[in-house]
């Protein structure tokens, strides 16, 4: 799929929208932030995956226990009290969150409590002709998920592994017990994903009732102890007793001289073709109807991935191994008119990777904060060097913003060569929107800006420091932070540069 329509967008995540409930959510804000995208001109809107967070893997989206669900923290307590399934009563006392930070604990102790209420008064009602369209339509994943939580917490929250083994293996048998035993969860579960596909479906009806698109996230890999590999175990490599073989990851380079381990169970590609990529397109289908265009994290993995077998400690020791990227991608391209997906190709990139890229036209990213190091002028991410069907970012979610880069990243040397580049010296407060005007001017289709990035925020906003656990996808709007004088800069700039 080509980008052929020049335009632009901001990236922010849902949980970074203003919120007095603690967590940004898909509701009137989410649409009132819409209206801002449309009254500056942008026609994109990325976020990251909507996936349900975890606590223990640091509340990243990029690590689920779902490659399906949604995340229940991002629904909408004003949406609830809209549909009659919460009253005001029902949410007070509301705790006194920290504006501008999210505290995960609190919100899902709070959160948690008030969704409970929602769905007694559901289950009161006797459901809905609308909820039980969408378990029956979402069935093939939905059943499974919904089971998978539900026997997780009755089994004190331990992984899928270390179940029964008539649970853990998926006897027949054992599952229709555990579905009869537990019941009440099993339909809670599904009426918080009901709720969150129904408000996330409206939110994305306003936003392509705007000319908006919006741009989602999937990662290539999903965790191993998730709904994905226990309802899927013969796709992921693992042995007799269910444990990984191998875990993903990437070899050592420039910024880690012992790569990344980052413990994902690897896809059994030879049985997944077997099985036509069924998997596989039954989950990008879910999400090409959940966003416009899909931004395919470390697409590579899809072409060749780094294996390290279970045992090792760090990443040095693992190989590369060929993914049927041609036959997998052929097939994705036969069963679905449009592929709009987006190839998140950062870093060190092989010719392989190009060219199924140019093959079956789909377009990378390119990041503005790598432009300026050694051997600029020559810099793929250097904006005279360009290319049309591309994505050109001031920086991504795993970047510092501009402003924090420029005060505690960039060498001297960087920095001269920046000046060099825009024609004179600035100042940190003034970098923020240098970079944004150069993203803007770039002959790549669509030009996507971090919002920390249009509100000149340093490092204190970034969303996430890749290789740490603690603190990251924390950063939140406040109320008001979005100005009037903002919108119309941005639109003024976005009309200069033909991005309207």
């Amino acid at each position: 799929m080509r980008m052929n329509i020049r335009g632009s967008g901001v990236l922010l995540h849902i949980t970074s929208l203003p919120s007095s409930w603690g967590i940004g959510d898909i509701g009137p804000e989410a649409h009132k932030f819409a209206d801002f995208l449309a009254g500056a001109g942008q026609i994109y809107w990325q976020v990251l995956p909507l996936s349900p967070v975890d606590p223990a893997f640091g509340n990243t989206p990029y690590d689920s226990i779902s490659a399906f669900a949604g995340n229940r923290l991002l629904i909408s307590p004003d949406l609830l009290m809209v549909d009659g399934l919460l009253f005001q009563e029902d949410v007070a006392p509301v705790p006194a969150f920290e504006p501008g930070i999210i505290n995960y604990s609190a919100v899902i102790s709070f959160k948690d409590a008030i969704l409970d209420k929602a769905y007694l008064k559901f289950k009161s009602r006797g459901g809905s002709p609308e909820y039980e369209a969408f378990c029956r339509r979402e069935a093939s994943w939905l059943d499974d998920f919904a089971l998978f939580k539900s026997i997780k917490a009755d089994q004190g929250g331990s992984a899928w592994s270390r179940w029964p083994e008539g649970l853990r293996d998926r006897h027949g048998e054992e599952l229709q017990k555990a579905a009869d035993k537990l019941q009440d969860g099993i339909s809670r579960e599904k009426f918080l994903q009901y709720i969150f596909f129904k408000q996330w479906r409206a939110l994305k009806a306003r936003c392509n009732s705007q000319d908006i698109k919006i741009i989602g996230d999937a990662p290539i890999y999903v965790n191993y102890d998730s709904a994905d590999v226990w309802a899927n175990q013969s796709i992921f490599k693992l042995d007799q007793n269910k444990q990984q073989t191998a875990s993903s990851g990437v070899p050592p380079d420039y910024f880690s001289a012992t790569g990344q381990l980052w413990g994902n169970p690897l896809y059994n590609w030879d049985v997944i073709k077997e099985t036509g990529f069924a998997w596989w397109i039954r989950r990008l289908g879910h999400n090409f109807n959940l966003f416009d265009l899909l931004r395919i994290d470390h697409f590579r993995g899809l072409v060749a991935y780094w294996e390290v077998l279970s045992g090792e400690t760090t990443a040095v020791n693992g190989h590369w191994v060929e993914a049927p990227a041609e036959d997998f991608l052929s097939e994705i391209y036969r069963h679905f008119n449009c592929v709009p997906i987006i190839a998140e190709d950062l870093g060190i990139i092989t010719p392989a990777v190009r060219e199924v890229m140019s093959r079956f036209e789909i377009p990378g990213m390119m990041v503005l904060l790598f432009a300026f190091g050694e051997g600029m002028p020559k810099n793929p991410y250097v904006p005279h060097n360009h290319q049309r069907n591309r994505i050109i970012y001031t920086g991504t979610h795993d970047n510092n913003t501009v402003k924090g880069w420029f005060e505690s990243e960039a060498s001297p040397d960087e920095k001269k060569r920046f000046f060099s580049y825009i024609g004179r010296e600035i100042n940190a407060d003034q970098a923020p929107w240098e970079m944004i005007r150069l993203a803007m001017m770039s002959v790549a289709d669509v030009a996507i800006l971090p919002m920390q990035d249009l509100l000149s925020l340093g490092a204190g906003s970034r969303m996430n420091r890749p290789g740490t656990t603690k603190d990251n996808y924390r950063w939140q709007l406040t109320p008001g932070q979005i100005q009037l004088d903002l919108s119309e800069r941005l639109r003024g700039m976005t009309e200069i540069y033909n991005r309207i």
